[in-house]
């Protein structure tokens, strides 16, 4: 007995020398032996040192996180998608992130709405908006188009009221002022004469210019074979892609808005729940489920949505041939493309100077002043017979040796002499239709809505392309600009709207 007692005074904790409990005449307990604190004091060091050793050693990928980023094999990279979400936008290009943004400006009360921004390409290393020459202008031939420009201007102009993020530095898309300024032959004058009359109505400040004229204001050009010249006075010129695109993407961010990276391959819709009758499908459905497939992964996650936004640019047609859609649900089809174009970099110190506008040639070259130091970007369209491989961003720098270069030395002579210094390629999101922006609800596909097909001019748009999907989804109508010809009816009836004036 006396033993269990002083076994239960040690586990307790009773100090060497006291009595055993019971107030008994029991021996002084045994003294246990001091602990060695200076174990522990190594193991600590120690410990952290192993662990940094590891760190170093388990293998980058750049991601920036712990363990040097490292990603076990087969686990999706950053974060997942939420199961459920109110609003996907597929695509996280400028056009995408206007949508979120807007969404959630219009949204009415903060957290009132979950918007998800799906990208697959994370780096924006193939982003057609990052790899544009970065112009805005308005001179179209459309007056949707000419209105989007007009919106677009004054949203730039006044960038930080709108993207400016607290105790965030201000947004600088560093902007230069200099109108566009198109050449029309002898063949082209009058049409571009009324080009320049509708957009005067639609209350651009666009002036014609003589030869004469435009010789004594750009000496350095060759005006030979030029009848007229349509010169912007305000709110054209260009900027940096990369810092709108960031700047949109920061302030939905600070809004709500999720993002992830992924790629969108397969949906579940209603039709699903149907039975229509045998051999037939039904007229028109909803999109219950997107399945997003995670980059360097096995691995998918269906997300439930109450409506889809496809922002997928050169790829929004392929979006809809996924799997999941039934074909009678497909019709009619997207007819938006990638299409490659080139922008080629040259160096001519005796070039144009700062009075260099955006020009375009007679013949659909056209050039812009980059910096201050005698250098340009440049390039040119194809013709039909002439379109690239769209499957890779290769450049073709025998396009520029053998065709564009040619134009551009006859309209500016010192370029005769340019060095060519570099050159990339970009992907136009191309409607093949009327080269015009698809914007609004699919006919069948009942919570789906476009913003695509822009043809080289999404990025110019962006701003007002998402203001105007925004107010369709949280309103249900247009508000700020009237786009409702730039839906899908056109497509379905088989009418398009030409625009003239796609670079």
């Amino acid at each position: 007995m006396l033993g269990a007692r002083r076994a239960l005074g040690r586990a307790r904790g009773v100090p060497g020398g006291s009595r055993a409990p019971g107030g008994g005449p029991g021996r002084p307990l045994r003294t246990a032996p001091p602990l060695r604190t200076d174990i522990f004091r190594q193991l600590g060091p120690a410990l952290r040192s192993l662990g940094e050793t590891l760190k170093n050693q388990v293998p980058s990928s750049g991601g920036g996180g712990s363990w040097g980023g490292w990603t076990p094999p087969g686990m999706p990279s950053g974060p997942r998608p939420p199961e459920e979400a109110d609003v996907v936008v597929v695509g996280g290009g400028v056009v995408g992130w206007s949508v979120a943004y807007w969404l959630k400006v219009l949204e009415g009360r903060r957290h009132g709405m979950r918007v998800l921004v799906v990208e697959r390409d994370p780096t924006y290393s193939q982003a057609s908006t990052v790899l544009s020459v970065g112009g805005i202008r308005q001179q179209f031939s459309l007056p949707e188009n000419i209105r989007m420009s007009r919106f677009s201007a004054s949203f730039l102009r006044n960038i930080n009221e709108h993207l400016g993020v607290p105790n965030e530095p201000p947004i600088d898309i560093q902007f230069q002022p200099s109108g566009y300024l198109f050449l029309a032959s002898p063949k082209d004058a009058a049409a571009l004469e009324a080009t320049v009359q509708l957009q005067r109505e639609e209350g651009a400040q666009v002036a014609l210019m003589s030869p004469t004229q435009l010789k004594e204001k750009f000496p350095w050009m060759n005006t030979q074979d030029v009848a007229v010249g349509s010169y912007g006075l305000e709110n054209e010129g260009w900027f940096d892609p990369w810092t709108l695109l960031n700047a949109f993407r920061r302030k939905a961010v600070s809004l709500g808005v999720y993002s992830c990276s992924g790629e969108v391959r397969g949906f579940v819709t209603s039709a699903e729940d149907l039975m229509p009758p045998l051999g037939s499908e039904p007229e028109t459905a909803r999109i219950k489920y997107v399945h997003i497939h995670m980059p360097d992964s096995l691995e998918y996650q269906p997300v439930a949505c109450a409506i889809v936004v496809n922002a997928a640019g050169a790829w929004a047609g392929e979006l809809l041939q996924a799997r999941g859609l039934p074909g009678g649900l497909r019709q009619p089809p997207l007819p938006i493309q990638p299409r490659k174009r080139y922008v080629f970099s040259w160096h001519c110190p005796d070039g144009p100077g700062l009075s260099c506008p955006f020009l375009i040639d007679t013949t659909g070259a056209y050039f812009r002043r980059d910096g201050i130091a005698g250098n340009y970007l440049g390039g040119m369209s194809p013709s039909e017979e002439e379109e690239p491989d769209p499957s890779d961003l290769s450049v073709d720098d025998g396009f520029f040796q053998e065709r564009v270069w040619p134009l551009l030395a006859r309209r500016v002579p010192s370029f005769e002499s340019l060095r060519p210094r570099g050159s990339w390629a970009g992907y136009y999101d191309y409607n093949t239709f009327d080269r015009n922006g698809v914007l609004g609800p699919h006919p069948k596909l009942e919570n789906l809505f476009l913003a695509a097909g822009f043809s080289g001019h999404g990025l110019q748009h962006a701003p007002a392309a998402g203001r105007a999907v925004a107010e369709l989804v949280v309103k249900g109508r247009y508000e700020s600009l009237d786009l409702q010809r730039l839906g899908w009816r056109r497509l379905v009836e088989g009418e398009p709207l030409e625009e003239d004036g796609v670079v």
